[in-house]
């Protein structure tokens, strides 16, 4: 699939993020226990007054992690630090927004012409008198 466009660094502005600190998974012993350090970023995105097809794009790449009312919720929970795991959340955010920029190429619909038709014609005729003439073998 061939993409047009730049992709450009969208600047979050840090007015429309919300931030919540969970209790994370996985390995990590006690401190997995003691220490909220997964991050759940919200980001209103009507807020962002991003562009109609790039609002449309980006509620088909987010998918269960935008809301019906228009967030859009990352939870990074990889690193085992609260730093490591905000950055990464605002980095995925970020990507997914500049990539909702990015514009798909219009596909124009053609038909396919005469001779073509006709080729694949005589090949499925050429491939039906091949698998017809499988089968026993009478000698007589």
């Amino acid at each position: 699939m061939a993409v047009t466009g730049v992709a450009m660094a969208f600047d979050l502005p840090e007015d429309l993020l919300e931030e919540t600190f969970l209790a994370s998974t996985g390995p990590g012993g006690q401190n997995v226990n003691k220490v909220a350090t997964a991050c759940q970023l919200r980001v209103d995105v009507y807020a962002l007054g991003l562009q109609p097809y790039a609002f449309r794009q980006l509620k088909i790449l987010a998918g269960s992690k935008m809301t019906i009312s228009g967030e859009l919720i990352v939870t990074a929970r990889s690193h085992r630090t609260r730093e490591a795991n905000r950055r990464d959340a605002r980095a995925r955010v970020i990507e997914l927004i500049d990539r909702a920029h990015v514009r798909q190429p219009h596909r124009v619909a053609t038909n396919p012409s005469k001779a073509v038709k006709a080729r694949r014609v005589d090949a499925k005729k050429d491939r039906s008198t091949i698998k017809k003439n499988r089968g026993k073998v009478s000698f007589d």
